[in-house]
């Protein structure tokens, strides 16, 4: 993952996330609302040098509503899983902000509405892992903007089960919990990039219309 940030009346923060490939995949899910699995999966990070997602994020008090734009074309923003991500986002900056003697904390913007701009550089909702690349890439970019801490992979579950992965490179384990509320299905990093550098995955884009 990496970001940029921008410093104005409107706070700017950009970032790029990557796509990640199942080699153990996950077979269902215990939870389908929080998104819990039946079972571990692992997955390899693929580079950002060919296939990412890039969402920038910004707050301004002369924003009067959510809204969020994805390939250029204006989406609702009632979507259940991106409001389950927003919501836990504020809630964590809201968390951090009550009581903080610390300027920078004092002063984030947690009640201020969000605008959200991603583009993928591959096909969406192509068996590409649009969605992993996509929510992994977003929560990011807000916890950046909203100086969020903790696990975030915890977060981007709640978009895309997969999206957890994506938050870390190299190869990713997701393991599937025991808690009721998901608290401890998250992902963790098994290996670095660096693992198995001769590992090369060819991807072959025949079509660029969405999966049937």
């Amino acid at each position: 993952m990496s970001a940029s940030s921008e410093q104005s009346e409107m706070k700017i923060v950009t970032c790029t996330g990557p796509v990640n490939i199942a080699v153990v995949k996950y077979w269902g899910k215990r939870d389908p609302d929080l998104i819990l699995p039946v079972n571990d999966s692992i997955s390899v990070t693929l580079s950002q040098k060919q296939l990412c997602a890039k969402t920038t994020v910004a707050v301004s008090s002369k924003f009067t509503e959510d809204r969020i734009w994805l390939n250029g074309k204006e989406e609702s923003i009632d979507n259940k899983r991106l409001q389950r991500c927003l919501t836990e986002i504020r809630r964590r900056c809201r968390k951090r902000k009550i009581g903080s003697d610390n300027e920078e904390l004092s002063t984030l913007p947690v009640n201020q509405c969000i605008h959200i701009c991603s583009v993928n550089n591959f096909p969406t909702a192509a068996g590409l892992a649009s969605s992993a690349a996509g929510y992994a890439c977003l929560v990011y970019s807000l916890t950046r903007l909203l100086l969020v801490g903790g696990d975030i992979s915890v977060i981007a579950r709640q978009g895309s089960g997969s999206a957890c992965r994506s938050v870390m490179g190299g190869f990713v384990l997701w393991e599937m919990g025991s808690e009721e509320d998901g608290s401890d299905s998250v992902a963790k990093q098994l290996a670095t990039e660096e693992h198995w550098p001769e590992l090369r995955i060819l991807v072959c884009v025949c079509s660029e219309e969405a999966d049937q």
